[in-house]
């Protein structure tokens, strides 16, 4: 999977910041995924379509280890159709968003949230826009 977008932020990410990813899911493959991550290298979200089975995955990766995996069947994404995501943050959950559907509540399993640094966007489908927002400010890119 080929990293389409990373922001960096030392002042943490979570809560307050929106992340919207808008693309095409032009292929067969479940070859999608956003991670936030702390300023120690883990995955403190993970969150994943996966199209085969028409479902939406959020994880983390601590300590060296995947907690338990959480899944909802809400999932308004067609494969070969445009798509958009957006992945919110309170000080208590993570927000999923799909198609303007909510999909999936992930409780913070990182504390410090200030230590959420980084977000990654993985992605082998074409992206045609990546923002990171907080209250005005906003790093993008487009036109994959």
């Amino acid at each position: 999977m080929a990293l389409q977008f990373e922001a960096f932020h030392a002042g943490g990410l979570a809560p307050g910041w929106n992340l919207l990813v808008q693309g095409h899911s032009d292929s067969g493959e479940d070859q999608f995924e956003i991670n936030f991550l702390s300023e120690t290298g883990d995955i403190v979200f993970h969150i994943k379509p996966r199209f085969s089975s028409a479902t939406m995955v959020a994880n983390a990766f601590q300590g060296g280890r995947w907690g338990q995996e959480e899944a909802s069947s809400v999932f308004p994404l067609v494969l070969g159709e445009p798509f958009e995501m957006e992945v919110s943050s309170d000080a208590e959950h993570f927000h999923v968003h799909a198609q303007e559907h909510k999909v999936l509540q992930f409780a913070h399993r990182h504390r410090p949230l200030a230590a959420i640094t980084r977000v990654q966007v993985l992605s082998d489908h074409r992206l045609a826009q990546v923002e990171l927002a907080r209250k005005g400010l906003s790093w993008g890119a487009g036109g994959y």
